[in-house]
């Protein structure tokens, strides 16, 4: 199907906002009336981008205020709508969205609306315009697509149809039953169908339809279900997406446009209208790479947390090392880094890697190219968001590219198995794109997420919201920091799982290493809430070690301090299915009081 988007959705100038539209891969754009206002260019010359574009002018938006009101007031807005429909012949848009009325002298007679509506629509006619009612969610006495269908269907004029919106349908009720009524609407007369999502949140439906809205696949709506109901009416319009965010608004709106276009690729899949490479779901974490400008501080945290280095690459500065199933690779190539070490990329155990970056390129993430020596395993690798590398793997699979086999090993055993492999992963993200990145994930990686937490960190708060495969043997926490410069405490980590915690704590100080520093406060705290076996709670306190439980278990766990923006966490997890969020505070304030070693 053809795919719109709102300029409102965007960033920047007009100019920015529909060279960002075609860049992404959209055919068409509803051009939102303040953009147009705002733009030195003539209509003319606008009309001429969008040609030049390769975009389609599908809506000019909004009309408001215009029905069933005084019958001075209705005249002065036929006179309004003139000159709007000159300007839209000039600027080559063939349809003006008309949104239900607020204005306070408007009154509750649905004849008088339709009445007014088809004197609209007959001016319209006369431009070549045809009128799309839209029922706002918050309006004053028309704010269902029902209702507003009903005024359309009385006014019975070729040139008025109705706009359907996503937002303002489900954020009064998503249940089926509430969406019966599309199916009375003769697709024809459907006009435009808007769609947005968003998190489910219980606020003012204005506020929340004006600073939270997000792209399909991003929020709690059922958008697919609304949007199948529309096709099956025979509509074939665009699908067109029109997103109030504050965030999108201070992105970039280069990857914002391409976050947009792949939301709708995702959603035409679930409706059925198109059919992208299917989801290849990772099934283990093959590696984590740490890049570095310099090896010793994080070699030698490898090496109190049990880690050996057992290989080294055959043409880069890169180490292997590894305890158990755990991997970790050391870079040192990124010395320019003016962060210190940091997590720059995953290796992913893929039963299709090839089949894997095809989903991938399909949905418009970017495929790295990779520098190589002729005899280096060919492997598929991808961008994230926020930048990580996510390389497709098959390590055990010998018919198939190895990355293991680009490594030559050293004579060092693998470490003494305390720890047994890598239980998650926790990427921070740039400010801008935490959505994008839930929506990346599950979209091109097949991953489940999971409810997004809120977790109380001493300057504001920082949003986690953890996506996995069914088994968990693929677990990646997303983090946002409280505010668009909060990037330097909240660091990426590497949780290893063991099967006893308090033993790998101790042998980890035993080895040099340093625990972060949990304070007294908050082991009284868990002697409140929990019961500990004598001696528990005093070995938890000496080793640093923190304590949670869910209904399905328990959960143990204790930090290492930071190596440049990177952490390790130890991790015992009985049955628990979480991740300590109930500690992240606790563990935030203590780095946060605490300074990084370089």
């Amino acid at each position: 199907m053809r795919t719109s988007i709102a300029t409102v959705s965007l960033s920047g100038s007009l100019t920015e906002k529909l060279t960002a539209a075609s860049r992404a891969g959209f055919d068409g754009v509803e051009i939102f009336e303040n953009d147009l206002l705002a733009s030195p260019l003539t209509p003319e010359e606008i009309r001429g981008r969008c040609a030049d574009l390769g975009l389609t002018i599908d809506l000019y938006q909004p009309m408001r205020d215009i029905e069933a009101v005084p019958s001075d007031e209705f005249g002065r807005n036929l006179r309004r709508a003139r000159h709007k429909f000159e300007l839209m012949r000039r600027l080559g848009a063939d349809t003006v969205l008309v949104c239900s009325s607020v204005h306070p002298l408007a009154v509750d007679d649905d004849a008088l609306a339709a009445y007014h509506l088809r004197q609209l629509a007959d001016l319209a006619q006369d431009f070549g315009i045809r009128v799309a009612y839209e029922a706002l969610a918050w309006g004053r006495h028309v704010s269902t697509y029902d209702h507003a269908w009903r005024i359309v269907e009385a006014a019975d004029h070729p040139a008025l149809g109705t706009c359907l919106d996503s937002f303002h349908i489900l954020s009064r009720g998503s249940e089926p039953k509430s969406l019966e009524g599309i199916a009375d609407i003769p697709g024809e007369k459907i006009f435009f169908l808007q769609l947005a999502d968003a998190p489910l949140l219980a606020m003012d439906v204005l506020q929340w339809s004006r600073h939270y809205r997000c792209f399909p696949g991003q929020g709690g709506f059922d958008v697919a279900d609304l949007v199948r109901r529309v096709l099956q009416t025979g509509y074939d319009g665009p699908l067109s997406l029109e997103v109030f965010n504050d965030v999108f608004r201070q992105a970039e709106a280069g990857p914002t446009a391409v976050d947009a276009h792949r939301s709708l690729l995702v959603l035409q899949d679930a409706v059925g209208v198109s059919t992208p490479p299917a989801p290849v779901v990772p099934t283990g974490v093959a590696f984590a790479e740490l890049v570095t400008p310099d090896a010793e501080p994080i070699s030698a945290l490898l090496g109190a947390l049990g880690f050996t280095r057992t290989a080294r690459h055959r043409s880069k500065p890169v180490d292997l090392w590894q305890q158990g199933e755990a991997r970790v690779l050391v870079n040192t190539a990124g010395a320019a880094r003016r962060d210190g070490t940091g997590l720059a990329a995953i290796g992913l155990e893929s039963p299709d890697p090839a089949a894997a970056a095809r989903r991938a390129e399909a949905l418009l993430a970017p495929v790295l190219p990779r520098r190589r020596a002729l005899e280096d395993a060919p492997l598929d690798a991808v961008e994230a968001p926020d930048g990580t590398e996510l390389f497709f793997c098959a390590t055990d699979r010998p018919e198939l590219p190895n990355w293991r086999t680009d490594f030559t090993d050293v004579g060092h055993e693998s470490g003494t198995p305390g720890v047994m492999g890598i239980d998650h992963l926790a990427l921070v993200q740039p400010w801008h794109h935490f959505d994008e990145a839930t929506l990346f994930h599950r979209s091109v990686l097949g991953l489940h997420a999971q409810e997004s937490v809120d977790v109380a960190d001493p300057y504001g708060l920082m949003r986690s919201r953890a996506v996995t495969n069914a088994d968990g043997s693929v677990r990646i926490a997303l983090s946002v920091g409280a505010a668009p410069t909060d990037d330097t405490v909240h660091a990426q980590h590497i949780a290893l799982a063991t099967d006893d915690v308090v033993g790998a704590a101790r042998r980890f100080r035993e080895a040099g290493g340093r625990v972060l520093p949990i304070p007294g406060n908050y082991y009284d705290d868990l002697a409140a809430r929990y019961e500990f076996a004598d001696g528990e709670l005093e070995t938890y306190r000496e080793l640093g070690i923190l304590y949670d439980r869910d209904p399905h278990g328990e959960f143990r766990h204790c930090y290492t301090v930071t190596v440049g923006r990177v952490f390790f966490e130890l991790v015992q997890r009985d049955g628990y299915r979480g991740y300590g969020a109930q500690n992240a505070p606790v563990r935030l304030a203590a780095q946060h009081a605490g300074r990084p070693v370089r």
